[in-house]
């Protein structure tokens, strides 16, 4: 019905744009006929008449107007006067100029006006963009981008419905007459990686992007929409969901900073609080053994809590190297010391935590040396070489060993013990990270190697290790080689 009343009004336009055309064509040849206006004259003012009734009205008017405005010249204008002479060569010719006239000069106008229509067209939809875009920069990073996105696009870009799928949160926000296929769309298009256009229904759908990788996806519906705005729009609204994930990023990565600070620091207090009351207990513990007269399960006693005061003053040391490490306005120490006398003097602090275990040390060459802070490097050889007393098998010897090349200077250690797990390897490093595998667990405190991988970035080095089942496990200290001064 709604088809066919369109159809009824465009007659309607049709026929009336027709009657003015033709009541101007009548005039102007009365007129010109009671002037006595000559054949050239009249056949270029008719000519006029048909152009600007392509220009105005189309093709259809400006044939009928062509028409009538031959018969006109030939009834007024062409001998005999008053009377049509249709088989007339000049009447064919003078038909054949208005129509081929109004059929080019309509094809043109229909052109630009489709042109300018299309133009401002995208101009809308520029000024469009533009505002979204700037919307855009005031959205609540503390809030979800989508439930943002959805009402700025649908009042901004002025469509009927509008659907975005966060597949991060498996959340869909929607505006306007949506319905249940169109929010599948939304779906489909993140889990397809899927962009398509139905024309039917003016619907757009598009998979939203970060990088190479789809993180949800929109629906649009409206009039007037074209691919361009539609990929503008998508590209935006995966904008705003950058914008609004990396605030969230940074807002977790400051709380984890803040935590972190705030433990260390706890930390660092701890392990100065227990510094004093561990030498107090250390020192009564040494006292009553050298006092004498102790029975043999006194002596015992005594020397259990000596060790295990030993045992916690060691990690109140590591606790607050850590500490030391992590500080903001920490500063190394430098000075020029050989590899050998490093790993000789690890080795001798060292000596009462290696379990029995013989040490062999191969050293490339004895002038090799480093720039570094004495006592943080010896303290990193030092965790290595307890480290792999703690899982050398019984027997089996640590092999210290210290290389140079041109770039490097390498510090490995070496044990025959059970291979390290898989999924241990990634977070060896990690601070207070211990091994879950039971039957080769060993004391400790899970701080020496966060310890030696701190000490090793504080003098830009490199800290890894190696694991295989025949060849056993060794650990890497790479530090970089500087040339050594001439004294």
């Amino acid at each position: 019905m709604t088809d066919q009343n369109e159809r009824s009004k465009s007659l309607i336009r049709v026929a009336y744009r027709s009657a003015t055309a033709l009541v101007a064509v009548l005039l102007t040849s009365l007129c010109a006929y009671g002037l006595e206006v000559n054949l050239a004259t009249i056949s270029l003012l008719l000519l006029a008449l048909v152009l600007v009734t392509a220009l105005r009205y189309g093709f259809l008017e400006a044939m009928i107007t062509s028409f009538v405005a031959a018969g006109c010249l030939d009834y007024f204008f062409i001998p005999p006067i008053f009377n049509l002479h249709i088989e007339d060569p000049k009447n064919w010719v003078a038909l054949t100029i208005f129509l081929f006239t109004a059929l080019v000069v309509s094809r043109l106008s229909f052109q630009s006006k489709a042109n300018a229509q299309l133009s401002d067209l995208n101009r809308r939809h520029m000024e469009m963009l533009y505002e979204l875009s700037r919307a855009t920069l005031f959205l609540d990073r503390s809030h979800p981008a989508g439930s943002q996105m959805v009402p700025l696009i649908f009042e901004t870009i002025r469509v009927d419905a509008v659907v975005i799928f966060d597949g991060s949160l498996v959340r869909v926000d929607f505006s306007g007459d949506c319905s249940e296929d169109e929010n599948r769309q939304a779906r489909e298009a993140y889990f397809n990686d899927k962009n398509n256009a139905d024309s039917s229904t003016g619907t757009w759908q598009r998979s939203l992007r970060l990088g190479q990788h789809p993180f949800g996806g929109m629906v649009l519906r409206g009039p007037n929409l074209s691919s361009g705005i539609v990929d503008a729009v998508a590209s935006l609204t995966a904008i705003a969901f950058e914008r609004v994930n990396s605030f969230e990023k940074e807002s977790r990565a400051e709380a984890a900073r803040q935590t972190e600070q705030l433990r260390t620091a706890v930390l660092d207090s701890l392990a100065h609080e227990f510094k004093t009351p561990l030498t107090v207990i250390m020192t009564a513990s040494s006292c009553l053994a050298e006092m004498g007269g102790l029975s043999a399960e006194q002596v015992e006693m005594a020397t259990l809590i000596s060790g295990q005061t030993a045992e916690l003053d060691t990690l109140a040391t590591r606790l607050l190297q850590k500490a030391k490490l992590e500080a903001e306005d920490f500063k190394l120490n430098k000075q020029e010391v050989s590899v050998s006398q490093l790993i000789y003097r690890a080795l001798t602090i060292k000596a009462g935590r290696l379990n029995g275990q013989r040490v062999q040390v191969s050293i490339g060459a004895q002038s090799i040396f480093v720039r570094v802070d004495e006592e943080l490097i010896r303290t990193a050889i030092g965790e290595f070489v307890e480290n792999a007393a703690k899982y050398s098998a019984i027997g089996s010897p640590i092999q210290v060993s210290a290389l140079e090349d041109s770039s490097q200077v390498l510090i490995s250690v070496h044990n025959e013990g059970p291979v390290i797990r898989v999924e241990d390897r990634s977070r060896i490093f990690e601070r207070f990270y211990r091994s879950h595998d039971a039957p080769y667990r060993a004391a400790g405190t899970g701080l020496g190697l966060s310890i030696v991988q701190k000490a090793a970035e504080a003098h830009k080095g490199k800290v890894w290790f190696t694991s295989e089942k025949e060849k056993g496990t060794t650990f890497f200290l790479s530090l970089p080689r500087v040339a050594r001064r001439v004294r």
